[in-house]
């Protein structure tokens, strides 16, 4: 799901090829958070966006936004005049879940396999996720690629106290069903 975004207009901002002061008007721009985006980001920079290394620099960080950005024609200085408030809007989009979905793993082990572009690309194509899905936003895909691989992978065991807890409820519902007590 794109969102549009408002960069600020701003009164005074240096031309270097007319050595001048310019004015300029707010600009609006429809931006989306997408692997279409993280692979152009990752074309450019040849390193993971998925990572502690992805985008750190100030430039980096402007290139993904332009990476992200559907609205064609936009003045180039505009995103020079990104101010924090705006930036803050912005990066809270790219953390938003986009889904009501949450993934709770049993015995959560942290994995620390690098991520890139064409590894979404190949759980896509293995997991039969179609190329539409690439315009989705990154979080709602990646849960995504999580639920088919939790729905397709073995089913884990549970463990004995988990059983326990399991037949205490059963039997405590068969109680108050018959009426008996234990």
């Amino acid at each position: 799901m794109p969102k549009e975004i408002t960069i600020p207009a701003c009164e005074e901002l240096w031309d270097p090829v007319r050595e001048t002061f310019v004015s300029s008007d707010a600009t609006k721009i429809l931006i989306e958070h997408s692997l279409i985006s993280v692979s152009k980001w990752e074309a450019k920079y040849c390193r993971p966006f998925l990572s502690e290394k992805g985008p750190q620099q100030p430039e980096e960080i402007l290139d993904y936004i332009r990476f992200m950005t559907l609205t064609r024609n936009v003045d180039p200085t505009a995103y020079y005049r990104i101010d924090e408030s705006t930036m803050k809007e912005i990066l809270a989009y790219i953390e938003a879940p986009m889904t009501a979905t949450r993934i709770t793993r049993r015995n959560r082990v942290t994995n620390r396999r690098i991520i890139t572009s064409e590894v979404i690309y190949y759980y896509m194509v293995e997991l039969g996720i179609p190329f539409e899905c690439e315009r989705w936003p990154l979080n709602r895909l990646m849960t995504l690629i999580d639920v088919c691989n939790e729905k397709q992978g073995p089913k884990q065991k549970m463990s004995k106290s988990e059983i326990a807890r399991q037949n205490r409820a059963l039997n405590e519902a068969r109680r108050k069903k018959t009426g008996t007590r234990g």
